[in-house]
């Protein structure tokens, strides 16, 4: 692997300016081989009837941690596609909180990548557990 760059996490943030993770908010915290980290505010427009948020928004949130760290594993100048995903819904964060994510691997192969991502509330109480495969698209 070749070595990373120092500045990495603001790179990697200013290439999804104007992209759907930018939409949602998502800050980037922390990218490194081994784990990717991110916040989200709950925002009323990312929250379902009863101002919290919604599965979809931290579904989303979740794909792209793993899309993240995938990058981050792959030899440039390959690509990643999601090509399962299944979560777990364990509790709700309420409109005006912010939620962080934790992308860990679970696989890391030279076609297929799996990652296991936390979404926990600003306690530290798990709200979510996301485990999802991506596909490494040689280039």
């Amino acid at each position: 692997m070749q070595p990373l760059p120092p500045d990495l996490v603001p790179m990697i943030q200013q290439s999804l300016k104007g992209l759907f993770p930018d939409l949602l908010g998502m800050q980037l915290v922390e990218a490194t081989p081994e784990r990717v980290v991110a916040t989200l505010e709950v925002l009323p427009s990312l929250c379902t009837l009863g101002n919290f948020l919604h599965g979809g928004a931290i579904m989303a949130f979740a794909d792209t941690l793993g899309a993240v760290a995938t990058v981050i594993n792959a030899p440039p100048p390959d690509r990643t596609v999601t090509i399962e995903s299944k979560t777990n819904f364990l509790g709700s964060a309420p409109v005006g909180t912010t939620v962080t994510g934790e992308c860990t691997p679970l696989h890391r192969g030279r076609t297929t990548m799996t990652w296991q991502t936390r979404i926990l509330d600003k306690d530290g109480k798990l709200l979510a557990l996301v485990i999802q495969t991506q596909l490494v698209k040689r280039s």
